[in-house]
């Protein structure tokens, strides 16, 4: 940046506004193969640990490699597997759950009606239509699926980020021979890595205890809203609000209210568990993001990338956070980024 230490502050701001709104732009272009870039990258974070394992109990490199590539490939055909049929099957039942829904609201403004309360309700079915989060969440199920069954050159491009991981550092160090750099960079991947795997982990048990739940309580297509809940989870305070209002609603038309209530109580006390107890044990309260950074990035990311970029939103922005964390020039983003602080800390 000292080509730029002639202009005014103004000007640099404004420069630097320019070369961003330009990346932006690049990024949204090339959202194609930005989305499969990222996905890779996404799995060879958490391909890294057991890899790394393996390689410290003295399997060989070739070995290590082969079983961690029939794991993930393995993991991302019984998801596009899931996926596909699932949300085929649900499309099939789409216009019968809304029509079915509609009633409902229909009875609703009826018995408000019979109460004096009047609402226009063609306008509100035209703006606040509840079976659309039907529709949604298929969409964007759909979306993913479709990105995920490009196996072949996420899976490529997996086993040549683990290949170049190795070497990475020694070439950070030949190509600023300073210690300094290097040391910054490791502790910036480690706290990635941890980030994310822990993340996905709790995403896991999430999804995995709202599909037992909806299970026994016997909602249709359990195996869907747990892989919805799992994919939300990693978007924080607004993602398990988005995945449960299809299953709630579900419930609701298919079982009655008392069923749908039940729905509502699980996944209040899945996400409490998770997210309030086991996730700040496990991560940390300052690997963390504020309310209102997680909802400008989940807007954020899903203009530029779309249903997927909306998926890795949170994920993208704490890669930038625990960046900014790293650097002490720049950790004052980090804890602008952040929840907010404790009464002691302020």
């Amino acid at each position: 940046m000292n080509h730029l230490q002639g202009f005014s502050a103004g000007s640099r701001a404004l420069i630097t506004l320019a070369a961003f709104v330009i990346v932006v732009a690049g990024m949204k272009a090339a959202d194609a193969i930005m989305v499969n870039i990222l996905l890779s990258g996404f799995f060879a974070i958490l391909c890294a640990p057991p890899f790394i394992f393996l390689q410290s109990r003295r399997v060989p490199d070739w070995l290590a490699l082969l079983i961690v590539i029939v794991v993930i490939t393995g993991v991302q055909l019984a998801l596009v597997s899931l996926i596909a049929s699932s949300v085929a099957d649900f499309t099939k039942e789409l216009p019968q759950y809304q029509s079915k829904l509609q009633a409902i609201t229909d009875q609703a403004f009826a018995f408000l009606g019979r109460w004096g309360i009047r609402l226009p309700s063609n306008v509100i079915h035209q703006y606040l239509d509840p079976s659309l989060t039907f529709k949604v969440a298929a969409n964007v199920l759909g979306n993913v699926g479709s990105v995920l069954s490009n196996v072949f050159l996420i899976v490529l491009t997996v086993i040549f980020m683990l290949l170049e991981g190795s070497s990475f550092p020694r070439k950070i160090k030949v190509a600023f021979g300073s210690d300094r750099h290097l040391a910054g960079i490791e502790r910036f991947l480690d706290n990635v890595k941890r980030y994310m795997v822990i993340k996905t982990l709790m995403s896991l048990l999430t999804g995995v205890f709202v599909y037992i739940w909806l299970a026994v309580l016997g909602v249709d297509y359990a195996k869907l809203w747990g892989l919805v809940a799992f994919m939300l989870n990693f978007v924080p305070n607004i993602g398990s609000i988005i995945a449960a209002v299809p299953a709630i609603l579900l419930a609701l038309i298919q079982l009655g209210f008392t069923d749908a209530a039940l729905t509502l109580l699980g996944y209040l006390i899945v996400n409490m568990v998770v997210g309030n107890v086991l996730e700040p044990r496990y991560l940390g309260r300052g690997l963390g993001l504020s309310a209102l950074v997680v909802f400008l990035s989940l807007v954020f990311w899903g203009w530029v990338l779309g249903p997927v970029g909306m998926l890795l939103s949170v994920p993208l922005t704490m890669l930038l956070k625990i960046a900014f964390e790293t650097n002490r020039d720049t950790r004052w983003l980090s804890v602008l980024l952040g929840p907010d602080l404790p009464a002691g800390d302020r």
